[in-house]
């Protein structure tokens, strides 16, 4: 594992959360990375003590694996650019969102792919990251792929079919979640609290939260019950929420990300 040669085209947002992860616990001069902005590669090579290459084609020579951290409306003028030089022994990760593996064979038709959906807090090794791929990836390489990208967080696979839904959960999740900690922090700002002070209380909130989510397996629904005290403040709070739609809202924002995602791979 400590040898593999990992490319990634795309330094932006995501791909650069995902691979600064993977430069802390492999070795970073096995680590080869390129951009359209030439700056931003050069950049996050500097940072991370990986190399940097001007050309996609000189930057996935060799690799073992190509992580394609690029938008989905160009992902495959990438590929076309890339295929006459991938090798048979390579595997593609395509982070891109809503892209099917049968569109990106459409692009590439020689190379291999796994498809993922990963999440912005890769940036901290919290990802959520969900997986698929064909028969045609072995169970070394996938198991290879899923400890690398382990370096960035959780890794599950799934059934293609539930990429467009994860996407609209986790991979869109991150945005819903930071306007909760921000209103959050308004309200305790609203109510006297200093703002920095307000943030902190807030986003400690959340992860504790879903700490306890992840860490117990119990309902969210009993663990809410478990803190609305009879007559006490928090079933005010609740009713408020419930008043304002506060479900229905959530629900309709994951179904509009998800609807958005399968329109990207039409």
């Amino acid at each position: 594992m400590e040898n593999l040669k990992i490319a990634c085209i795309g330094t932006g947002a995501m791909g650069g959360a995902i691979l600064s992860s993977i430069c802390k616990k492999y070795n970073p001069q096995n680590i080869t990375v390129a951009d359209k902005n030439t700056e931003s590669a050069k950049n996050f090579a500097q940072k991370n003590n990986c190399n940097f290459k001007e050309s996609n084609i000189d930057a996935i020579q060799n690799a073992d694996f190509i992580i394609l951290a690029v938008k989905p409306n160009v992902i495959s003028i990438v590929l076309k650019e890339i295929q006459n030089h991938i090798s048979e022994k390579t595997v593609v990760i395509s982070i891109a969102a809503g892209i099917s593996i049968q569109s990106l064979n459409s692009f590439a038709p020689n190379a291999r792919f796994i498809r993922i959906m990963p999440n912005m807090p890769a940036l901290v090794g919290q990802a959520m990251i969900a997986l698929s791929c064909n028969d045609n990836i072995s169970k070394d390489e996938l198991n290879n792929a899923k400890t690398i990208l382990e370096s960035a967080g959780k890794v599950e696979q799934v059934e293609e079919k539930l990429m467009d839904c994860v996407t609209g959960v986790s991979g869109s999740g991150p945005a819903f979640v930071f306007m909760f900690i921000e209103a959050l922090a308004d309200a305790a700002v609203k109510c006297g609290m200093p703002r920095q002070q307000a943030y902190i209380y807030a986003a400690q909130t959340v992860k504790g939260s879903a700490d306890v989510v992840l860490q117990t397996s119990r309902h969210p629904a009993e663990l809410k019950d478990a803190v609305c005290s009879p007559g006490g403040t928090t079933i005010d709070g609740v009713a408020a929420l419930e008043n304002n739609n506060f479900r229905n809202a959530v629900i309709q924002a994951v179904e509009a990300a998800y609807k958005k995602s399968i329109n990207l791979g039409k």
